[in-house]
């Protein structure tokens, strides 16, 4: 991997963009360790008045990792955080994107989302990076 240089980045710069395959239910079955069965018995979602599953939180918070991670090494990563804002049904294919903000000292500021393709926000959050 070759990290972005201080010269190399601005305000307003993007990442690249990380899409990932649709939401299934193996995965939903495997991922993060949330057996919660509202991610995983259809009867459940259903008895909670749901059409279906949906991906737990933690899983597009690790897809969010993936970018930062793909973009610079993880060593550089000095703060990340996120909001839950909307669930991720099973079947959706979630991209991730994040922008710098700001660079003060060496240090980006980033937004990052993770959207479905009917623009629909599922996770908000913000990392700081060392860039230097």
């Amino acid at each position: 991997m070759t990290a972005p240089t201080l010269a190399a980045v601005a305000a307003g710069t993007e990442l690249p963009p990380l899409v990932v395959d649709p939401i299934s239910r193996a995965t939903l079955a495997l991922s993060s360790g949330d057996h919660n069965p509202i991610h995983i018995d259809l009867d459940v979602a259903r008895s909670a008045g749901l059409d279906d599953v949906f991906a737990q939180g933690m899983l597009s918070m690790a897809y969010l990792g993936r970018l930062l991670t793909n973009w610079v090494p993880q060593e550089r990563l000095r703060s990340w955080g996120v909001r839950f804002v909307a669930i991720t049904p099973v079947r959706a294919q979630p991209t991730c994107t994040g922008r710098i903000l700001s660079v003060t000292d060496g240090l980006a500021a980033l937004e990052l989302e993770v959207t479905l393709p009917d623009g629909t926000i599922t996770l908000a959050g913000d990392a700081v990076v060392d860039l230097t």
